[in-house]
């Protein structure tokens, strides 16, 4: 069986290629770089992360993005000897204007070399690129119409304005041709994340629909030609769980369809898993896979019927079982940052973190405060757990209050726990706890330490954070000390997540955990991250 989600913790907006009998998933990074991942998997039941394409500033660089704008829907296909990748990279999303711009890079294989990109369109974001069996590639967005009246009206939401289809001109690097608006979406409004298929003379599009939130749902369309007229499913949804309140997989939408070499058919789509009894998912927007079926009408729907998506889905044949997660454990011994770690926004790493500074160590470059949308020195990776368990240990001798790193519980600037170690005028060393508890737009910290903890003024100090559900507990530990003790109250980890501060609809990642450093002083001043340590716990 497949146990869904497949690629747990934050994976939103799966596309999915099969090149012989491999499968490639890409999703959206949004404003963590590198940019777009790529899981490759032999069977579809289990994924291993191989590439972030967008790695160089010439690809992209975010610096100035706000949170949850960057890389949004990436779509990647296999033709011509080449593997494709479309993206967009979001400059704002407030308002009326989303400044969306779509772009193309091309690799040999997945591993690379990735070319730097070809600039197509502004006109909306979630770009698909179709290679018709004919030789001619189509390139397809959302329209996104700002002078509309925005949320509501007749028809509903009129921003979404339609799927845009263009031919693109692989050897010019451009579109070209009339641009035609195709589908307009169903009732259910807000269309976007378009993806075309053909089969049996007939294009099959699929769309996201509903929002991202808990109407989220894949609309399906077909049409005899690419530029329609497109007539929608009898069922009008393939997936949604919008009228499945108890259903684990909530907010499904936005994916793709694949066939097996056996001409086996499934559909990828976005998920979240809130925690019990709260709207609340703090590991972002998964990736899940269900299993499809061809009708005696020509439509697809889902193999165990209805909806809603299934959490064990049958896999194609001959696959294994899923393997079993395992603790994680990071000695930075290498060159490379591991690369289950990602950082935020700037294409220039060498300005925030080095691992050849100090051999055997993560030094992070303390640079602008945390949840700045510039320059700041944050690794963190994925939570891909409701229960975990993250440790490190780091050497940081401040001089001033503006000087501060540790351990951090990440969301975006407006959602955080930060356990770290920073300078205080009457006591030296010490310990303070910075939350800021999804205070959106202002990001106002507090404090939950009546006063900071004095430790040492010299020498290692260890950190901890345990997350069961929606509760968080730091721990820390001095050097020459084996004994964990708590520091801080019981915090609500459940902020660190999609729907907290702005809503279901204003945030777009996921919780990460990771280690951050800042120096508002402009000294640079460094910090020394000796490990780091992800242990999933019992609930998944």
């Amino acid at each position: 069986m497949i146990r869904n989600p497949i690629l747990p913790g934050f994976n939103a907006d799966p596309s999915i290629c099969r090149v012989g009998g491999d499968y490639y998933i890409a999703t959206s990074t949004f404003e963590w770089f590198p940019g777009v991942q790529i899981h490759h998997s032999g069977d579809l039941v289990n994924w291993r992360l191989v590439k972030r394409p967008l790695e160089r500033a010439s690809q992209l660089d975010m610096r100035g993005n706000p949170d949850s704008g960057g890389v949004w829907a990436p779509c990647l296909s296999y033709a011509d000897g080449l593997f494709w990748l479309v993206y967009t990279d979001v400059k704002r999303l407030d308002g009326n204007f989303k400044d969306a711009h779509n772009y193309i890079v091309t690799a040999p294989a997945i591993e690379g070399p990735w070319s730097d990109p070809v600039y197509v369109n502004s006109s909306g974001f979630d770009p698909s690129l179709f290679h018709d069996d004919d030789g001619r590639k189509w390139f397809l967005n959302m329209q996104w119409n700002h002078v509309s009246t925005g949320v509501g009206g007749n028809p509903k939401h009129p921003s979404f304005d339609g799927i845009l289809m263009q031919e693109y001109d692989a050897a010019e690097g451009r579109l070209v041709g009339p641009v035609r608006n195709i589908f307009a979406g169903s009732p259910h409004g807000l269309v976007e994340g378009p993806h075309l298929f053909k089969r049996g003379g007939w294009y099959y599009l699929t769309t996201a629909e509903g929002g991202t939130g808990y109407d989220h749902a894949v609309t399906m369309a077909r049409a005899r030609r690419i530029d329609g007229p497109y007539e929608l499913h009898p069922d009008i949804h393939l997936i949604t769980s919008k009228d499945a309140p108890d259903a684990v997989l909530q907010r499904a939408g936005h994916g793709q369809m694949v066939e097996t070499p056996n001409g086996e058919v499934y559909h990828t789509h976005l998920c979240s898993r809130p925690l019990p009894g709260l709207r609340r998912s703090p590991l972002g927007r998964e990736t899940a896979i269900q299993r499809c079926v061809w009708g005696d009408d020509g439509w697809l729907r889902l193999a165990q019927g209805g909806h809603v998506p299934a959490v064990e889905v049958e896999a194609p044949k001959g696959a294994p079982e899923p393997t079993e997660r395992e603790t994680r454990r990071y000695d930075f011994s290498g060159p490379d940052l591991p690369a289950d770690f990602q950082w935020l926004r700037t294409p220039y790493p060498e300005r925030i973190f080095s691992l050849t500074d100090n051999p055997g160590r993560l030094r992070l470059i303390g640079r602008e405060s945390i949840g700045s949308w510039f320059e700041q020195a944050l690794v963190a990776r994925r939570q891909e757990d409701f229960d975990f368990r993250a440790e490190t240990a780091l050497g940081f001798d401040p001089d001033t209050y503006q000087q501060a790193a540790g351990l951090v519980h990440y969301y975006n600037r407006h959602k955080f726990h930060f356990l770290a170690a920073t300078f205080h005028p009457g006591k030296g060393r010490v310990l303070r706890i910075m939350s800021c508890p999804g205070d959106w737009p202002d990001g106002r910290l507090t404090f939950p330490l009546s006063e900071p903890l004095s430790i040492p003024d010299h020498g290692a100090v260890a950190l901890a954070a345990e997350v069961h559900g929606a509760e968080l507990q730091f721990f820390f530990s001095l050097e020459g000390d084996e004994d964990w003790q708590k520091i801080g109250p019981m915090l609500d980890a459940s902020i660190v997540s999609d729907e907290a501060g702005r809503g279901e609809h204003g945030s777009f990642t996921g919780a990460f955990v990771g280690m951050a450093a800042f120096d508002t002083s402009g000294r640079a001043r460094v910090a020394d991250f000796d490990h780091f340590v992800y242990r999933p716990g019992s609930g998944r």
